[in-house]
């Protein structure tokens, strides 16, 4: 069989990586072409047809900034895909990007498969309707996802679990400690605040100096930059105000596994926070125009993963003007006192128990394979 990827960023790249795995167990001789990032690459055992770095393009601004390249990247995409000739098509998240492919793959005939629901439930819902003309399966990570496609649109979809349980669950540190860490980082011995700046350019150039500003208000902590090597130092520390602020690069994990607390870009990182059970203060800022415009469209109470999931504000959100320096150094204080811990610890068990079982991609997996035949 020969199967053609497509992800849009780190996490998605990740979760396709999982699934070409697992179809390669029972498939040995499948070939792949990736559009993705050098997991996917990896796992394939070919070069990436494109990588996520150079079109992972969010937020309306940026969107309308790289229009042109962005359309043509589509255009290229849908005759890479009809060059190819796969059996199937598996599209992993990336919304914006794959409901513009798709129709083009339906056309050619090609069995289609969607792993990773778009957020069709918060905003956009119309879009069920595209992803019923063009997806034939469905795999949605979440419990409501499914209730919402299967209730208000009978639309059949398969809930196979949260990739990131199988992630976490898979994380072995190589630190015994904290102090090997530490020491292995050439980090001071002090209790880690990890600040999780996201991982696009714009999320960083946007976020990270508030986040790290409020570090000089807590000077017996060591707060910590969750960095990404495609990005270089220099380009880190020229957010970085303070003496008690570092970076680590490519360890999210084990910076994770070893923070007390955490300040956190919204996106798939809250969630990973909240399976490690660290506490956390969700935040956000993007340009104007793009957030109050998303504002405006987005059916959703909470813009954090565990507050979504849960339906209620398990942990702190700070959002646009809010995320201010004096409401980040509340917000601190707050996720730092025990008596607030112990109620995010116990609110994180409950979450934890609805994101279903590991094994999300040997079952997406495993299903595609057996639609397939």
């Amino acid at each position: 069989m020969k199967y053609y990827i497509i992800a849009g960023e780190a996490s998605g790249d990740l979760h396709g990586s999982r699934v070409i795995r697992e179809i390669k167990k029972n498939d040995p001789q499948a070939q792949f072409r990736v559009w993705g990032g050098d997991k996917m690459a990896h796992e394939a055992g070919v070069e990436p047809v494109k990588h996520y770095k150079d079109y992972d393009h969010m937020g309306l601004v940026e969107v309308v900034k790289h229009l042109r390249k962005i359309l043509r990247n589509i255009e290229f995409c849908k005759k890479d895909i009809a060059a190819y000739t796969p059996d199937a098509v598996i599209f992993v998240d990336f919304p914006g990007f794959n409901l513009k492919v798709a129709p083009a793959v339906k056309r050619l005939g090609i069995p289609t498969f969607f792993y990773i629901s778009p957020t069709v439930w918060a905003w956009k819902e119309s879009r069920v309707k595209l992803i019923q003309s063009c997806i034939d399966y469905m795999f949605v990570e979440l419990p409501f996802i499914k209730e919402f496609y299967e209730t208000r649109h009978n639309f059949p979809v398969d809930f196979v679990g949260h990739p990131l349980l199988d992630s976490v669950n898979e994380f072995v540190s190589k630190y015994a400690s904290i102090e090997e860490f530490q020491q292995a980082n050439n980090l001071p011995k002090k209790p880690i605040i990890a600040v999780m700046p996201g991982s696009r350019e714009y999320e960083i150039r946007e976020n990270l100096k508030t986040m790290q500003t409020v570090s000089e208000e807590f000077l017996n902590y060591e707060f910590v930059i969750a960095g990404m090597s495609r990005f270089s130092e220099d380009f880190y520390r020229r957010f970085i105000t303070a003496s008690n602020v570092s970076i680590v690069f490519d360890q999210t994990y084990e910076l994770l596994s070893k923070a007390t607390a955490s300040i956190t870009v919204s996106g798939t990182a809250t969630l990973e926070a909240a399976l490690f059970d660290v506490p956390e203060i969700v935040v956000y800022q993007t340009n104007p125009i793009t957030f109050y415009v998303g504002k405006m469209i987005v059916k959703l109470n909470y813009l954090g993963l565990p507050n979504i999931i849960m339906n209620e504000q398990i942990v702190p959100e700070l959002l646009q003007r809010d995320m201010n320096e004096n409401n980040l150094r509340t917000a601190l204080e707050t996720v730092l006192c025990e008596e607030e811990r112990a109620k995010i610890h116990h609110s994180y068990k409950q979450l934890r128990t609805r994101l279903g079982e590991e094994g999300a991609a040997l079952r997406v997996a495993r299903k595609i394979q057996e639609y397939l035949q």
